[in-house]
């Protein structure tokens, strides 16, 4: 049986935070073990002083360090009690060695996914590794130029999915408007549509997009960009039912009402927003413990929990796990399709 389930990376993201917290507390998970083959990317040590550390202070619902594959990070970090909850440079670069290790044999055919737990992109910095986030880290090592984050969660109140797709993710809000273009909205669209395709089986799928001002523009008053150039785009755009461009504030009422299973609103298959906090407020007040963060666009696939890091809570057994449980899920159910439809694919050529 083991040999049908996919082989997933499970990184342990900065190892003073949650991450081997998390890690332990998803892996005791019956539904967690039953989904796939895991391997956690990162030192034995570290999750072994998590499991004594979290056992003295009563926690219970943790796997057995033993019985977990662990492949060495690479990175030589050790993991003290005073050093819980205390990020510094090194578990920077550890957080950074895990990653690397992980694109690398997933590269090499060695696992259909990775999962990665949070980092603090801080330290990354004073490290020495001048990235945004941990996606742009997977697209460069794995040559992916196009690539984009999708926040996936399912409603525990009614099963409904709800799936919010950013145009432009860790830019300051002044440089939105400069970015955005037809082209850049054009590829999202597209990259949007092959993934629900590929990994969703939705063939003709339908997708809402926010406009960029308030009232999406209220016919030029309120900004131009919607009238000069988005309501065309998204008027002729082929390869999808696009409804849009809608305006922000009200364009939520609808997935909101499908998440707590409120009368039958018009919901779309996905959501295109055009900045971060556009998209991702509405996520993480109806999701913020079970939304994953996909990366589209990589030659495997990659989910995350969408949270941080917390060094304020590390250590001390109260850290919640739902989020990364629900993305090792993911990666598993989503290695399994998008296996699927590539054989799929090649039977048909």
């Amino acid at each position: 049986m083991s040999l049908l389930l996919p082989k997933l990376a499970l990184t342990l993201g900065d190892p003073a935070g949650i991450g081997p917290e998390i890690v332990l507390k998803a892996l005791a998970d019956p539904q967690v073990q039953a989904c796939a083959q895991i391997t956690v990317v990162g030192e034995r040590q570290v999750l072994e002083a998590t499991y004594c550390l979290l056992r003295q202070r009563g926690a219970t619902d943790l796997a057995d360090p033993a019985g977990i594959p662990v492949l060495e990070g690479g990175s030589g970090f050790y993991l003290e009690p005073s050093r819980v909850g205390r990020g510094d440079v090194a578990s920077g670069a550890a957080s950074f060695a895990y990653l690397k290790t992980a694109i690398e044999e997933a590269l090499r055919g060695q696992f259909q996914g990775i999962v990665t737990a949070p980092i603090a992109k801080y330290l990354w910095h004073q490290a020495g590794y001048p990235f945004p986030g941990q996606t742009e880290v997977l697209a460069q090592l794995s040559g992916s130029e196009r690539y984009g984050m999708l926040f996936v969660a399912r409603s525990p109140h009614s099963g409904w999915q709800i799936r919010v797709l950013l145009a432009t993710t860790h830019i300051p809000l002044s440089q939105v408007p400069l970015t955005l273009t037809p082209e850049l909205v054009r590829a999202k669209l597209d990259l949007l549509v092959g993934s629900l395709r590929k990994l969703f089986g939705i063939v003709n799928p339908v997708i809402a997009v926010a406009g960029l001002n308030p009232h999406a523009g209220e016919q030029g008053q309120l900004g131009q960009e919607e009238k000069t150039w988005l309501a065309e785009l998204l008027r002729t755009y082929p390869h999808a039912k696009i409804w849009g461009p809608l305006p922000p504030d009200t364009m939520w009422l609808a997935p909101a009402q499908a998440w707590y299973g409120q009368g039958a609103p018009a919901v779309a298959d996905a959501y295109l927003a055009l900045y971060h906090d556009q998209g991702l407020i509405p996520v993480k007040l109806l999701a913020f413990d079970r939304a994953v963060n996909l990366t589209l666009g990589l030659p495997f696939i990659r989910t995350s929990p969408d949270h941080g890091t917390a060094f304020d809570l590390a250590g001390q057994g109260v850290a919640r796990a739902e989020s990364l449980k629900q993305a090792i899920l993911l990666a598993a159910e989503l290695a399994l399709s998008s296996a699927a439809a590539s054989r799929s694919l090649q039977a048909q050529r």
